[in-house]
């Protein structure tokens, strides 16, 4: 019968070393396979909502803006048809909420999808309808940079959310912080 290891300082942290090491050994191997799926996945988000928020386009390229990442669409004739552009902020109810938000060559917004949210079920995620053409806070034709794109509550002329004030104007804050990146596109 083996003798039980002697219940000291020494022994103990031996011990927790040893589990500890186990436990990043396993999680190092679970991160190293998961990597790539996760990135891929990701990457398949973005190219799905880049091409939800965007009018038509033939080609596309990728550009760094301001340190923002967009997307530059372009028609057959190499005119541009409209931009995408990946921006967020942590000012939502919940947290960081990161969308995609499309303009037309005008400036006014095509689209938006939600990429990340943290917002309350039935709160503030209802931000992924609510702002859309067919929504009660519709932002879909409006051109950030002819000004209002605020909440009624703070005299703009969009209806905030039911309850989740904040998620609205984080959100609309993205929507224009987008829309003065995308007017440095072609500077």
């Amino acid at each position: 019968m083996a003798k039980k290891a002697e219940s000291s300082l020494k022994n103990m942290l031996l011990a927790l070393t040893a589990i500890a090491l186990v436990a990043a050994a396993a999680l190092a191997a679970l991160n190293a396979v998961t990597a790539e799926p996760v990135a891929k996945a990701q990457q398949a988000k973005v190219e799905k909502a880049i091409s939800a928020v965007l009018p038509a386009f033939d080609r596309l390229e990728e550009r760094t803006v301001d340190g923002t990442t967009c997307y530059v669409a372009f028609d057959q004739a190499g005119q541009m048809v409209g931009a995408a552009v990946s921006a967020g902020n942590d000012k939502g109810f919940g947290g960081h909420l990161q969308l995609m938000v499309g303009f037309d060559a005008e400036g006014s917004v095509s689209g938006y999808q939600i990429l990340e949210t943290h917002e309350t079920p039935g709160l503030g995620a209802k931000a992924d309808q609510w702002f859309q053409k067919d929504g009660k806070g519709n932002v879909i034709g409006r051109k950030p940079a002819d000004g209002n794109l605020t909440v009624k509550k703070d005299g703009g002329d969009i209806d905030a959310i039911t309850g989740s004030t904040i998620t609205s104007r984080a959100f609309l804050g993205i929507i224009n912080d987008a829309a003065a990146v995308f007017a440095n596109i072609n500077r």
